[in-house]
């Protein structure tokens, strides 16, 4: 177990928690979990290309979980809004501290 499909899982594992990690914003953690969901799926193929049934079910669960991260992050017309409205007062909060540390 240790082809392309296996090294994409655990790269991009790695890198997709990065990205939450980094807390970028928002719209970084719903790619990060559209790269989760890519992941899984490589880990489900690989798992039953190897009949390693504990590793599809694992992954067919967080296939579930990252895909409502990619909905709640990314799809979602209400939650869009609220980031919108997120971003806006986080560019605010920003110059509000830049301004009170020229001061």
């Amino acid at each position: 177990m240790d082809g392309p499909l296996e090294w994409f899982g655990a790269i991009g594992a790695i890198v997709a928690a990065g990205m939450i990690a980094m807390d970028l914003g928002r719209r970084w953690t719903g790619w990060a979990f559209v790269l989760f969901v890519a992941v899984s799926v490589a880990w489900i193929a690989s798992g039953l290309a190897n009949s390693t049934m504990p590793i599809v079910v694992q992954n067919a669960l967080l296939l579930a979980v990252n895909a409502w991260g990619v909905w709640q992050y990314l799809l979602s017309p209400r939650k869009k809004r609220e980031i919108e409205k997120q971003e806006e007062l986080a560019a605010e909060a920003k110059d509000e501290v830049a301004k009170e540390a020229a001061d």
